[in-house]
């Protein structure tokens, strides 16, 4: 009789025995292999913690103790032990959500997917509830060993030490990965642990060593590698820390024995203060394609065959990721000075080709982007061009060093913002649409945005020729739309897209939304509008040229997939009227709310981004019935055009 359909919730864990346990397991790896094969998804790591997640709302009382996970892309158990157990439409308007989502389930705290902040949020919590009294419940926070390379992992601990008077329990799911092989000194260290013959004797039998040693709080206080030890102090082999770090440290323990887990935890609950417990687990266990897969281990997954692991249907045309990959690299060929940074996304953002060619002028920082951006200064100032790649929405976090490490010191390095604009499926915290409006803010940046392969590679070479202030370099996740050419390109670089005998709209779009601009314009030109389409490639600083066009239309229109609120358009906008330009603008783009996953099309229509929406709101702007109102209509003699100006003013009334 199979358990997993019949769960009511994890208050029945408790009832279940330790055969029934490992049989549920067992169902939970096949429904994740069947299921998240159809709508892909983070298999991966949603695998390698079947065991963990069990244990953990078998041994605590969720949602009453809350359980925060690090980035969140592994609650998939934690959702179906939970009763969520509809995975037809995972990370599709309608359906579950890609991460722990609070209108889903009481069971879900933290939505956000960017990594380092649950011991935080965690140190947080338990804060609260001991300052009002409730000491009765427990908060955990489950963090991978990647986003222990992040700063604030650190900072929190730090914190957490120094008021260990809390139930707060931290479980360090170490898989030696994060999208990839987790790197650096604490990577070193955990892969030491992971491979002495301590732990492969622990990992052929926990269970049997609790019972060998006796008394269990002994055996993990005293015996597994050293338990009460300060956290700290094991990564650092600083003595002095010893004395001052009080987080006990249980581990390492097995991560797919439950027997082991279940004492370890229960062990941990009750300790009454903060306790780490480390915990050994596979990324991919059970499907043997994803344990051969060295890349990442199917760390996210398109739509595949359950059986082979093999996608399926995924001939979408070439990625702008893969553009960028090859063009970085024939920058590399010919310039030795220019070299590669990434924050732990090797291979998501399109380095891999470089480091396997320049092995030893790629930079892995871990999951620290506020690092790689003050570092990239560092190695501008070296007399180095650093290329950082990451993705748009991980850039919030490096904005301070981006600001006052790179830019005041006028330092020449290149940041490439993968996945910009509505990146679809990943809900929220993944759309990369903060971009161009906070990145604008800061004194000589440049930023472009490519529509199409060509001019992606032509602005990257601009940009690492650039050696005295930030640039940026922003694209899209998904496939490059085809080639669109310029019929003339300005004097300072702005693209012509397509002309028009009357001066009437002005289509600026920003990066691949060009496209849409010239379906806009076929819209228009059957209604007898004429509309320019230009594309700037650098939007800031906003080019002189398309001051000069704006001032010789009637109505400027702006299009950009990010947030509309001190977008792109505003700084035309604002630029326009600094020299005495009084076009009217009107800026379309993404409103500045949190948008849950979905397709990008659905994103873009809910937004009014579809050309049939944009040319019928210029029809009436034309006309005088929506606003903002383009000027009137000149005639060739300079006087404006009673006609189209009587018709403008009857369709007003």
């Amino acid at each position: 009789m199979s358990l997993l359909p019949s769960l009511g919730g994890p208050h029945e864990l408790r009832s279940l025995s330790p055969e029934q346990l490992g049989q549920l397991a067992a169902e939970v790896r096949a429904f994740l292999i069947e299921n998240v094969a159809r709508t892909g998804g983070h298999l991966g790591p949603n695998l390698g913690v079947v065991e963990l997640t069990i244990a953990l709302h078998r041994t605590f009382d969720s949602p009453n103790d809350p359980i925060v996970f690090d980035t969140g892309h592994q609650s998939y158990v934690h959702k179906l032990l939970t009763g969520r157990q509809d995975f037809s439409a995972l990370r599709s308007r309608g359906g579950l959500a890609g991460y722990p989502q609070r209108s889903e389930s009481p069971h879900d705290i933290v939505e956000s997917s960017h990594a380092s902040s649950s011991l935080s949020w965690a140190d947080g919590i338990s804060r609260a509830f001991a300052q009002t009294g409730r000491r009765d419940r427990h908060v955990v926070a489950v963090v991978g060993d990647g986003a222990l390379t992040g700063g604030m992992t650190w900072e929190a601990l730090n914190n957490i030490s120094d008021d260990n008077d809390r139930n707060l329990v931290i479980v360090v799911n170490d898989n030696g990965r994060s999208y990839a092989p987790t790197i650096g000194g604490m990577a070193r260290y955990l892969n030491r642990v992971r491979t002495t013959d301590a732990y492969e004797s622990l990992h052929r039998g926990s269970r049997n060593l609790f019972t060998r040693l006796g008394p269990a709080a002994r055996a993990v206080y005293r015996g597994v590698r050293g338990g009460t030890r300060g956290f700290l102090s094991r990564f650092t082999n600083n003595a002095a820390l010893y004395s001052n770090l009080d987080i006990k440290y249980l581990g390492p323990i097995d991560g797919h024995d439950l027997p082991a887990l279940l004492e370890t935890l229960e062990l941990a609950k009750n300790y009454g203060a903060p306790v780490i417990v480390h915990v050994i687990t596979e990324k991919g266990r059970g499907f043997q394609p994803a344990r051969d897969d060295e890349a990442d281990q199917f760390h996210a997954v398109g739509r595949i065959d359950p059986s082979t692991g093999q996608t399926i249907g995924s001939d979408a045309g070439t990625a702008w990721t893969d553009v960028f990959a090859e063009e970085l690299v024939r920058i590399g060929d010919e310039r030795r000075d220019v070299i590669a940074v990434t924050a732990a996304m090797l291979r998501p953002t399109g380095l891999l080709p470089f480091a396997e060619k320049y092995p030893d002028r790629v930079y892995d920082v871990g999951i620290a982007e506020q690092h790689a951006a003050a570092s990239a200064a560092g190695l501008a100032y070296g007399g180095l061009h650093p290329v950082v790649a990451i993705y748009a929405t991980f850039m919030n976090r490096a904005f301070d060093q981006v600001l006052m490490d790179v830019a005041l010191h006028r330092a020449g390095v290149t940041f490439v913002l993968d996945r910009a604009g509505v990146t679809g499926p990943d809900g929220p915290s993944h759309h990369g649409i903060w971009d161009l409006a906070m990145l604008q803010l800061i004194p000589h940046i440049r930023i472009a945005a490519p529509r199409d392969d060509a001019r992606l590679r032509e602005a990257l070479r601009e940009a690492v020729a650039v050696d005295d202030a930030p640039t940026v370099l922003r694209y899209p996740k998904g496939a490059v739309g085809v080639e669109l050419p310029a019929v003339e390109r300005l004097h300072d670089g702005v693209d012509i897209l397509a002309a028009s005998a009357s001066a009437d709209v002005l289509l600026v779009g920003i990066g691949p939304m060009a496209h849409l601009a010239m379906e806009v314009r076929e819209r228009l030109t059957a209604q007898g509008i004429g509309a320019t389409v230009v594309d700037p490639r650098w939007v800031v600083p906003v080019a002189s040229s398309l001051v000069d066009l704006a001032a010789s239309h009637r109505l400027v229109i702006t299009i950009e997939d990010g947030i509309r609120v001190g977008g792109i358009g505003t700084r035309i906008r604002q630029v326009l009227r600094e020299n005495g330009v009084d076009t009217a603008v009107d800026e379309l783009g993404l409103p500045d709310e949190f948008i849950d996953h979905a397709t990008r099309d659905q994103i873009l229509t809910d937004a009014g981004l579809t050309a049939s929406k944009i040319a019928q709101d210029i029809v009436a702007q034309v006309l005088g019935t929506r606003i903002p109102v383009a000027r009137p209509a000149v005639d060739d003699t300079g006087e404006i055009d009673s006609v189209a100006a009587a018709w403008g003013a009857g369709d007003s009334a």
